[in-house]
């Protein structure tokens, strides 16, 4: 029944926002005729005043004052009240239809205004039309309690209705700002989730063609140096170039599939990300480039959730690119401190600072990113290697340091948390991993360069 009301409700409010002066006009009318039958109502035995001119004259400008109940709710109350309070003490009958102009102004003034306006003109107006009823002689049959009781609960009657409709207005509108706004949120967060995709892709192709290349352009630079000296060690070195290229370009595949793989049964298997397990492959390789690395490691090692093992691997993995890179030595040091809760990376060479980005030690500050940005663009070819190790330990809430060492040379270091943050954990449970790739010493190195500083995948 309730439904039923509510949508012809809806219809009759949707039809008056569409022809508003028809509708008032109708009403009007209808009132004006309920109280013209009003005023001819009379206690049994009762004759009805002889002054049906008044009557119907207060009658009429009450219906016509309501014309302008859209943008003076309140003087529509008002006249319509004092009218009928005239014509009670005229001596005509206080009926419900003589009531009813008075009542639809009470009912529009609720609907149209606020709580405290209607309180004061609803009390208003009915104690006014309350006392007319009392000392009107028209009842003089009824007792007093009789002749105040009736307009006190038919006077109620539009004010609650009118609190109700408005009360229902203000909740759809609130539910319509809720939908608005819930759907410019998930606008907002889908173009976030677009910007942060594009962001680890660059970070994952950066990783796949920045360290094979800086790789094979150190292998090819050493065989060319020993190609009259010692043509042995040449060909084994230009040996490990053909699989650090054929590794790139796997790598480059894998990445690129990964982007465009669904969920189909059929996909292909995918193995574990690289973590810290395989720094004797990256060790192996940097050897073949001509860069002498030593690991070491203090205090128990302990079990890394993937996106930490994953981000570790990768700090130094890039941190090793660019010494090979930048730096003219031909040893580097690794050193893993597991302490408390977090994992202490330290990547270092006692070589002269050469690196294209230095000084940039700041950890968590928004400015270093825009250091290390300009710092970038200062410096011709060199890339974004520091910004994406520091981006990388970021995601999983870590922190990095870069720089020049007081003693000479360049160093890495980063605090990662044993355990990532809730963030990470869902990113890692949503990424892809990387494609199965051959075990051979060249292919493995290169299968463990995905993205740097990307979500894990």
């Amino acid at each position: 029944m309730s439904t039923s009301l509510e949508r012809y409700t809806d219809r009759f409010e949707q039809y008056s926002d569409r022809y508003p002066h028809v509708i008032d006009v109708v009403l009007v009318l209808s009132l004006m005729g309920c109280a013209a039958l009003g005023s001819n109502l009379t206690m049994p035995g009762a004759e009805p005043p002889d002054q049906d001119r008044t009557a119907t004259a207060l009658m009429g400008v009450s219906c016509l004052a309501l014309l302008k109940y859209r943008s003076h709710p309140r003087t529509a109350v008002v006249v319509t009240a004092v009218c009928t309070v005239i014509a009670i003490s005229l001596g005509y009958l206080l009926t419900p239809l003589l009531l009813g102009p008075v009542m639809a102004a009470l009912y529009w003034l609720a609907t149209l205004t606020d709580r405290k306006t209607t309180r004061v003109f609803g009390v208003t107006s009915m104690a006014a039309l309350m006392v007319a009823s009392a000392v009107s002689d028209s009842m003089d049959s009824l007792s007093l309690v009789l002749r105040t009781i009736g307009p006190f609960f038919w006077l109620l009657l539009p004010l609650a209705a009118g609190n109700m409709t408005r009360l229902r207005r203000a909740y759809l509108a609130s539910v319509q700002a809720r939908a608005e706004h819930a759907e410019r949120t998930r606008e907002e967060e889908a173009r976030l989730r677009v910007t942060e995709e594009r962001m680890r892709i660059a970070r994952e192709l950066h990783d796949v063609v920045a360290h094979h290349m800086a790789l094979a352009n150190a292998q090819a630079g050493t065989a060319a140096h020993l190609a009259l000296t010692s043509p042995q060690q040449t060909k084994q070195i230009l040996t490990d170039l053909t699989g650090t290229t054929s590794s790139a370009l796997r790598e480059l595949k894998a990445t690129l599939g990964l982007l465009r793989q669904t969920d189909a049964p059929a996909s292909a298997s995918l193995e574990p990300s690289p973590g810290l397990a395989r720094l004797p492959e990256l060790v192996s390789a940097c050897a073949s480039a001509g860069l002498a690395v030593t690991v070491s490691t203090t205090g128990e090692p302990r079990a890394l959730s993937p996106g930490v093992d994953l981000t570790a691997f990768r700090i130094v993995q890039e941190a090793l690119t660019n010494v090979s890179k930048h730096a003219d030595v031909d040893s580097a040091q690794v050193r893993l401190a597991y302490s408390g809760s977090r994992l202490l990376i330290t990547v270092s060479n006692d070589g002269p600072d050469t690196n294209g980005i230095t000084g940039t030690t700041g950890t968590n500050d928004a400015s270093d990113t825009a250091d290390t940005v300009d710092a970038a663009k200062a410096v011709p070819g060199r890339g974004f290697g520091v910004m994406g190790m520091r981006e990388r330990a970021r995601t999983i809430g870590g922190e990095l340091c870069a720089g020049p060492r007081p003693e000479g040379g360049f160093e890495v270091t980063t605090a990662l948390p044993l355990q990532p943050s809730a963030t990470e954990a869902a990113q890692v449970s949503e990424a892809p991993q990387a494609p199965e790739a051959p075990q051979a010493p060249e292919a493995a190195v290169g299968a463990t360069d995905a993205p740097a500083g990307g979500e894990e995948s």
